[in-house]
């Protein structure tokens, strides 16, 4: 009999926290990026880090069709910030099929939220890399300064680098292994 409650009370408490996470993470993103049918490329699943951490959201890539744009992603992840922009994180990591490859400081993820839709999406692109962690949290790409044609250059290498880093070479490893 023992062994029974037990293994219900683990059973309720993981369901718990499912509904927990699917509640508060996962469907305000899924309703905001419902309501751009330029998403359908892209599946994003949000929860909170471990299931558990709510001072660490999670946005994990699950899905990018092969006829995506880097824009695409883009554009979903800064939806997803804003889908949460009443809310506060001590970081946001974001993941690629569950692993785990840069992170962003909470209080930057709030701005993007606050500013999507009202913020000139060019800028928000181009200086987001400068934004993002590596998961020690040292800065993964260079904050660069000089004249504004090298520098919008370099920041929009840094944006295609990003994009490789987080989710283009999984899926180009992807493609080979078909």
């Amino acid at each position: 009999m023992t062994k029974r409650v037990l293994f219900a009370a683990v059973a309720a408490c993981a369901l718990a926290l499912a509904g927990w996470n699917c509640v508060t993470a996962h469907r305000p993103v899924s309703e905001r990026l419902a309501q751009d049918a330029r998403n359908e490329k892209v599946s994003v699943w949000a929860y909170h880090q471990y299931g558990v951490m709510p001072s660490v959201l999670v946005i994990d890539l699950r899905r990018v069709e092969a006829d995506a744009a880097a824009v695409d992603v883009l554009r979903a992840l800064f939806q997803s910030a804003q889908s949460h922009r009443s809310r506060r994180f001590d970081k946001v990591v974001l993941a690629h099929a569950g692993a785990p490859k840069f992170q962003l400081d909470g209080a930057f993820y709030a701005q993007l939220g606050k500013e999507f839709g009202e913020q000139n999406p060019v800028y928000t692109i181009r200086t987001f890399p400068q934004n993002v962690r590596k998961l020690d949290g040292t800065p993964a790409y260079e904050t660069w300064t000089g004249g504004m044609l090298g520098v919008l250059g370099k920041q929009m290498q840094d944006v295609n680098q990003f994009a490789r880093d987080w989710f283009v070479a999984d899926l180009a490893t992807q493609g080979d292994a078909r």
